[in-house]
């Protein structure tokens, strides 16, 4: 359960993002409101000949001329122009988006003047020109697309495409930025509805929970069908303009005590839990499903409301707590010089084992638990990324929203993933609501992880 898995999709994304797309183009197919608007016919690879047309057709709707019915019509014909593109015509659509249609610096400097030069009296009208005039002609072309169906879900697609892309054509970055900037005031806390999935949900919502799993692959029916049975709970944000695509869902375990291991939490054969026995709350997994949001937090908030849910709905919980994966651990231990991880806590015994076996393809011999607990704690609480924050994203992420660093667990997850991120170790981060605001605080602030007492002579030298 992660920040750096909160942006990850499964394998079986590319499937639903085809689905997507020609479900988009299917409820655009007949423009809108049955009116009859020129098609554009752009070729799929977007030749240089097809530009004059593509720009025309912008510039048109930028313009907004005719009625709203016509404008919505244009923007519906634009956006399946776009989706019948192939990826190299994409790409030349968003860099003509980001080049052409960005800010005129000419009219920026003249308002600017005019607001400079403005009386008393004209100081509000001129800073209203002046910030119509920041905005950059693509951002009003975007905002077309909001008000059609399933047009946010399209801005979102579109901004995923981006991401990559801006590495390599920096050029894009102003675009994505005004997208993201979009994005962000769309999908406020405030407008984002919290609901439960479980087996009665639709087919094409429990396939896109398999699709979007980021931490535990969800292996088949079966094993979706045991994690949303009596004692488990999974919950999603949803927006209204995006009505049957989870933005970010957590799936929950209801058992007695911390977990600590993965294995046997996803065991298809294990008993059920009696939840009026459960005092435990175990948050397993927490996955992003649009890669197009991110940057936009939604895990925090969805912690805390689905916390306050299942203490309404089971008051007999005590304990709400993860069980988390370590990700970026191994690599961490490998990037370590000898002479620095002989001064870590458990460096030294690391360093002095007989074998030089690759931990990431085996499980680590028991002599090597002492060491390597150790420096797995020393790694979570101490080594630093970004400023004073945890280098390890899954930590970042929990101890920045308040949890304490509660228990460490031994081969945990023994699948390849987990052997080839943390050596199998696992870590088990609690939410004590009491504490949340000065855990968060003291982290945020002053990058002071909290960690269990139990936990700190593993971080002695």
């Amino acid at each position: 359960m992660t920040a750096q898995t909160i942006n990850a999709l499964s394998d079986n994304t590319p499937t639903l993002l085809a689905r997507t797309v020609g479900h988009l183009r299917r409820i655009w197919r007949t423009g809108s409101d049955n009116t009859t608007t020129t098609e554009l016919n752009l070729s799929p690879e977007l030749e240089q000949s097809d530009l004059e047309q593509l720009i025309q057709w912008m510039d048109g709707c930028l313009l907004q001329e005719g009625d709203e019915v016509t404008a919505r019509s244009r923007a519906v014909i634009l956006g399946r122009s776009y989706l019948r593109l192939n990826q190299h015509g994409r790409r030349r659509f968003l860099l003509l988006l980001a080049e052409r249609y960005g800010i005129d610096n000419t009219q920026v400097e003249q308002r600017f003047q005019q607001w400079q030069a403005a009386t008393e009296v004209e100081q509000v009208k001129a800073e209203q020109q002046l910030r119509k005039a920041l905005d950059p002609a693509r951002l009003r072309l975007l905002t077309q697309f909001n008000s059609l169906p399933e047009g946010v879900k399209f801005l979102v697609d579109m901004r995923a495409e981006l991401l990559p892309l801006k590495k390599t054509y920096p050029q894009l970055a102003p675009l994505e930025a005004d997208l993201k900037r979009l994005l962000i005031s769309w999908f406020d806390i405030g407008l984002l509805q919290l609901e439960e999935i479980n087996w009665q949900s639709s087919a094409e919502l429990l396939e896109k929970l398999i699709a979007y799993e980021a931490v535990h692959e969800i292996q088949s029916w079966d094993d979706l069908k045991n994690r949303l049975d009596s004692d488990r709970r999974c919950f999603a944000f949803f927006h209204p303009n995006m009505p049957n695509e989870p933005l970010i869902f957590v799936e929950v375990a209801l058992v007695q005590g911390l977990a600590d291991n993965v294995q046997t939490l996803l065991d298809e054969a294990a008993p059920l839990q009696d939840i009026q026995q459960s005092d435990t709350a175990i948050f397993y997994s927490i996955s992003n499903a649009q890669k197009g949001l991110a940057g936009i937090s939604f895990g925090n908030f969805l912690i805390k409301r689905v916390v306050g849910r299942l203490q309404q709905e089971y008051p007999q919980l005590q304990q709400f707590s993860t069980l988390s994966p370590i990700p970026g651990f191994c690599r961490w231990l490998a990037q370590q010089e000898d002479s620095e991880l002989s001064k870590l806590p458990g460096g030294k015994l690391w360093l002095q084992r007989d074998t030089d076996e690759d931990i990431s393809t085996q499980e680590a011999p028991s002599e090597a638990r002492e060491p390597l607990l150790s420096l797995v704690c020393h790694y979570l609480s101490q080594a630093k990324g970004r400023g004073h924050f945890s280098q390890d994203p899954v930590a970042h992420f929990h101890l920045s929203n308040g949890a304490q660093i509660a228990q460490l667990n031994w081969l945990a997850d023994s699948s390849a993933k987990g052997l080839q991120q943390s050596a199998g170790i696992m870590v088990n981060y609690l939410y004590q609501l009491n504490d949340i605001e000065s855990r968060s605080q003291n982290y945020v602030q002053q990058g002071k992880a909290s960690i269990a007492q139990s936990l700190k002579p593993l971080l002695k030298p």
